[in-house]
């Protein structure tokens, strides 16, 4: 669980690997005060399911805040999942980016934005292929980095990753961010998190 929610949060900040071509963004605008998490300029989270959902973040933190690129990203988290979670994972993510007192909902270009991914297993199988040993700190703390996910609590002490120099596209740099990742198999939701965080490219 805590594996898919490492992707997750890798694909809200732009770092998933490219995946889709496409034109520049027609760019959906949004008046602030809607329904969606509105902090900005500091990191936040907070899960947005029903209740219902079986798997859920209990605890993440992320800094530095801003968040480099390129630079280090430590993290902690905590999550719990009442059912195994298996492939096919279907991941949809909502990315907007703050413009002054207005919301802009970036759509998905080059497998970057709001993209909809239809198995997030098969994602981390590219990432790290089937039979790998996971990569540090995830095979100290016993955390899986492939699916599936057994049920139970996971826990990530304060880690560090170093984020790559990517090339992100002008219009996804520099600036405070909302983010809303679902997470589905069969039609059935299984977990919802809110991110608000800030970025900034070097």
């Amino acid at each position: 669980m805590l594996g898919a929610a490492l992707a997750l949060a890798l694909c809200a900040l732009q770092l998933c690997p490219p995946a889709l071509a496409g034109a520049r963004p027609q760019l959906l605008v949004e008046r602030s005060g809607a329904r969606r998490l509105s902090k900005v300029g500091g990191f936040a989270w907070e899960n947005c399911g029903d209740g219902r959902d079986p798997a859920v973040l209990q605890s993440l933190s992320v800094a530095p805040d801003p968040i480099s690129i390129p630079g280090s990203l430590r993290v902690s988290a905590a999550a719990s999942s009442s059912k195994t979670l298996a492939s096919p994972l279907k991941t949809v993510l909502l990315v907007e980016k703050a413009l002054g007192e207005l919301w802009i909902q970036l759509p998905c270009i080059d497998g970057l934005g709001s993209c909809t991914y239809d198995d997030i297993c098969t994602m981390l199988d590219n990432l790290i292929p089937p039979g790998t040993t996971c990569p540090e700190p995830l095979l100290t703390y016993g955390i899986p980095c492939h699916c599936p996910f057994k049920a139970g609590s996971y826990s990530l002490p304060d880690s560090d990753f170093d984020l790559p120099d990517v090339e992100l596209p002008s219009w996804m740099t520099n600036g405070n961010y909302r983010v809303r990742a679902v997470l589905s198999s069969g039609g059935q939701q299984l977990a919802c998190v809110k991110l608000a965080f800030s970025l900034q490219a070097q």
